[in-house]
């Protein structure tokens, strides 16, 4: 399913990979992900799920919980499906302490105490759009996924 079909309230999960995915990984993972949101489920019953990559670096999830809401036990296999990806391609999805970012048209990414120095230094700027990955529904991820650093988390790296 793509994930645009699904309710703005939906679920989401996203997570970063420590670096750019090359198009033939971005087309091999999306099989994975097709095949593992064909079969996922909570408590027996089909999740109504969507599975994207954005920008080479992002892997994400979503799941519509009107019907049926995603179980512990469903959210585990989601975790250990992510980090098969982890493995099978040499990516670290679960550093949280890395924070990308656009420049111009490119994403970059910086360890957050880079980051705030960079913006100590001016280097980048609290209009600098960075990707809140903290978001939990679709509707987020429409409106406050792409963000000036002032209009999110990342606000509190500003200097005062």
């Amino acid at each position: 399913m793509n994930y645009e079909a699904l309710a703005d309230h939906s679920r989401i999960w996203i997570y970063q990979a420590d670096r750019k995915l090359s198009d033939s990984e971005v087309g091999e993972i999306k099989n994975y992900g097709k095949k593992f949101i064909d079969q996922w489920a909570a408590h027996g019953s089909d999740l109504q799920a969507a599975f994207e990559i954005k920008y080479h670096q992002f892997i994400i999830l979503f799941a519509d919980e009107s019907q049926v809401k995603a179980s512990g036990c469903s959210i585990d296999s989601s975790v250990r499906f992510i980090k098969e990806i982890a493995n099978a391609y040499g990516l670290d999805l679960f550093d949280r302490l890395n924070i990308t970012f656009k420049q111009g048209d490119e994403i970059d990414m910086l360890r957050m105490s880079d980051f705030q120095t960079a913006l100590e230094k001016g280097q980048l700027t609290e209009d600098t759009i960075v990707f809140n990955n903290l978001i939990e529904t679709k509707g987020d991820f429409k409106d406050n996924w792409e963000v000036a650093v002032k209009d999110s988390w990342h606000a509190n790296l500003l200097s005062n």
